[in-house]
């Protein structure tokens, strides 16, 4: 290999390629225990929370290479502060304690990457009996928790039924109507169901999809 590819290939900051891939791979394996202790540990079933476990397994090989890229140089460190700094995350987050769950797929992933691959074993089954303990023992949500409130203007004389059913049955888990009121002078009625969506990020598929049916008016979506 020449001398100039050789070094933009390599760096002496960064592991050698055997001891890289071997933390790479061991932070891919632990990414899929991270997600799998999210879903024992929160109690998940498997139409609950379809983006989290596959974001934990990513963000957990994530920050494991970018904990080998960074290694003991300050000035890579700061770097990366400033170039993630422009990223913006709107997802609201409907269980703070999904939040814990992403902090821990952080640190997994840079104890890996530092080369504490022990430390983040024994960390795994720690946070998952903590969670455990915690689902059960533990103040329980309310019961409405994760509700939002959906409310649709159609044209009047239209069945609210044949007209939404199709499509609220697609994004949400449950729903229901909560209550009916007259807009527009009598022209429009307004229906505020609520509602539990299959996946809260995309809450904006829900309210475009809904906005392209012939006879909606308009579409509000808030939390309950």
């Amino acid at each position: 290999m020449p001398d100039w590819l050789r070094a933009a290939l390599t760096n002496g900051d960064v592991p050698p390629f055997e001891l890289a891939a071997t933390r790479i791979g061991l932070g891919f394996m632990a990414g899929f225990i991270v997600a799998g202790v999210y879903v024992v540990g929160m109690g998940r079933k498997r139409g609950d929370a379809a983006t989290l476990p596959t974001t934990l397994v990513l963000l957990t090989v994530v920050i494991a290479i970018v904990t080998m890229v960074i290694g003991s140089n300050l000035a890579r460190a700061f770097g990366l502060v400033g170039a993630l700094s422009i990223v913006r995350f709107r997802t609201i987050v409907e269980d703070t304690r999904d939040t814990a769950f992403v902090i821990f797929a952080v640190v997994i992933g840079m104890a890996i990457g530092a080369g504490y691959a022990l430390l983040a074993a024994l960390g795994m089954p720690a946070v998952l009996l903590a969670a455990l303990l915690m689902r059960y023992v533990g103040p329980k949500p309310p019961e409405d928790a994760g509700l939002t409130a959906l409310s649709v203007r159609i044209g009047l004389g239209l069945d609210p039924d044949a007209l939404l059913g199709a499509t609220l049955d697609r994004h949400l888990s449950e729903f229901a109507l909560v209550s009916t009121d007259t807009a527009k002078q009598g022209a429009a009625l307004e229906l505020t169901y609520q509602v539990r969506l299959r996946d809260a990020g995309k809450a904006f598929v829900l309210v475009a999809d809904l906005n392209r049916v012939e006879g909606v008016q308009g579409v509000e979506l808030r939390r309950a």
